[in-house]
Formats: structure tokens, sequence, C-alpha cells
């Protein structure tokens, strides 16, 4: 199974209120449904037009891309031919995970520039950091601080464009420093009046955090979120929604706290029978469980 760092890297893109039920405001809302296109990396790249309508037929709402170059587009497909992919699939890329490992790196901007004008061109709210590459995660905690400042321009390079930025989490921004952790510095650090927080709550959960508790201390800032499950037996495996360890209840409970606008279902490993019939089982869950 291809990894998320190694997919960047391969690429040539790296470096370069009740408790047990939704809330009432939730359910009345009906939020989209949304899926990280990442989750079928396997065969998107081969058949973009294929994969996207097999997303409509199941009945998702909204994508999150994955994959963007500059100069290929995504993978090979131009934006606006893929903008029109899309809308013929009744669907809508309101989030983008663009890679911004070159812009850590060597503070250029003028990635983010292309990334923008991508962005709206398919009609986008949402630019988003995925991933930050080992070699350029924060070892201290002035690291870390300095990350948020770069995070702060490229979220004011997006307010300028008319666009939103959000970072996505995995495990490592948990990674202690004294009292405190990678993440907590990420969101103190940030401006709040222009970063917004994609939670990954499997990776939340995997790192040994409460989503929950993280609401309370930071209402609001988690504009959205990464749902996918824990396998029960071994959690470096992800599950079908509803199958694993993650109680999904309790914390659409508390969407209005988290700030929650939009989710993406993701799947990064343990597909069972396969990709496109395991986001469908969890598509299901969520439709006739959680909102």
């Amino acid at each position: 199974m291809i990894k998320r760092r190694d997919f960047l890297i391969n690429s040539g893109l790296a470096l370069s209120a009740l408790a047990i039920a939704p809330s009432f405001a939730f359910a009345a809302k009906k939020k989209a449904i949304g899926i990280q296109l990442w989750t079928l990396r396997d065969t998107f790249p081969k058949d973009v037009k294929g994969v996207l309508a097999q997303v409509g037929k199941i009945g998702f709402n909204e994508v999150e891309t994955f994959g963007f170059s500059p100069t290929k587009g995504f993978f090979g497909t131009s934006v606006k031919d893929f903008k029109k992919m899309l809308c013929d699939n009744d669907l809508k890329a309101t989030s983008n995970h663009f890679d911004f490992n070159g812009y850590i790196e060597n503070g250029n901007t003028d990635v983010i520039k292309s990334y923008t004008e991508a962005a709206n061109i398919l009609g986008s709210e949402y630019i988003t950091v995925p991933y930050v590459v080992e070699n350029l995660r924060g070892k201290t905690s002035d690291d870390y601080k300095k990350l948020a400042l770069k995070v702060n321009k490229a979220a004011e390079i997006c307010k300028a464009a008319g666009l939103k930025l959000a970072y996505h989490n995995h495990d490592f921004e948990f990674t202690k420093f004294g009292a405190t952790n990678g993440y907590e510095i990420l969101l103190n650090e940030t401006d709040k009046k222009l970063v917004d927080f994609e939670m990954d709550l499997y990776w939340v959960v995997r790192a040994g955090h409460d989503p929950l508790q993280l609401f309370k201390e930071h209402p609001g800032r988690f504009k959205m979120w990464h749902v996918k499950d824990m396998d029960k037996a071994n959690h470096e495996f992800n599950a079908v929604i509803g199958t694993g360890t993650i109680d999904f209840k309790s914390i659409f409970a508390q969407s209005e706290l988290s700030g929650m606008k939009r989710f993406f279902l993701e799947h990064e490993s343990n597909y069972i029978p396969n990709p496109i019939e395991s986001a469908a089982a969890s598509y299901n869950y969520i439709k006739n469980n959680l909102i």
C-alpha cells in the first residue's frame, strides 16, 4: 500500500445536545458527505474520469483533492477538465491537499499562487496543508513556532485570493515538548482569523488524545474533519466507519463546538473488500447513523 509520504516524494511533488446521537442543529443542516480522494489513490491516477463517476454514484457531494501538479494538473488532467468531470457527477472540490513541503523548506511562495489559481478555478473554499515530510518536521518547540509563522504567511496569500487555509494533522504533531506538544503550538501560534484546522480524528485518537477535549480547549478551530475509523485488532489499520473503535456518534454530537462545517471520509489502509466498496459502506453508515 502506498504511503502518503512515499507518494509525495516518488511523484516529485515533495520538497519543490446528546452524547449518543447527532445534535438537532447538526442533523437539520444536513452536512454534505465528502471524500478525500486519497482513499481511492490506487485507481484514481489511472482513471480520473471513471473514479469520479463511481464517487458520484455512491452519493458523495464533495471531494477533497490530492496529487495536484502546477504543470500536469490532476494526474495529467487540466484543472478546467477536472472541474468539468466533477460537475458532470454533481461533485464539488471544496478543499484541496496541496504539497507545501517546498514552501516550508525554502519559503518560495510562487507555488502557493499556483495553488490558489487552481482552487479558484475549481470553486473551492479551502487550501489545506496535508503533510510535512520527516526532515522538515519540528524537532523543538521553536521549530513548531517557526512552522506556525510559515503557515500564517501562506494563509495571508490564500486570504488575498479569496480562499481559506487549513492544516491537516497526523500523529507526529503530538510530539511532546515539556507540558505542550507540536499540535498545541500550532493551534496557539497560528492566527485564528486566518488558519483553520482539519482534524484527522483517527490520527488524534491514535496519538492518544481525545477529539472532544480538543474541541473544548479550542472551540471553533476545527472547521473540517477527516473521518476514518481505527481497526479493533490492529490500530495501525483503518476500518469501515462504524466497525472500529472510534465513537463517532459522540464526536458528531459536538460538531458545533468543534466549528465543523464539512468533513471528508478517508481510508488510508486495510481495504475490505476493496477501496470503492469500503468507501460505499462507510458512506452508508455515516448517512444512516451520524447525520
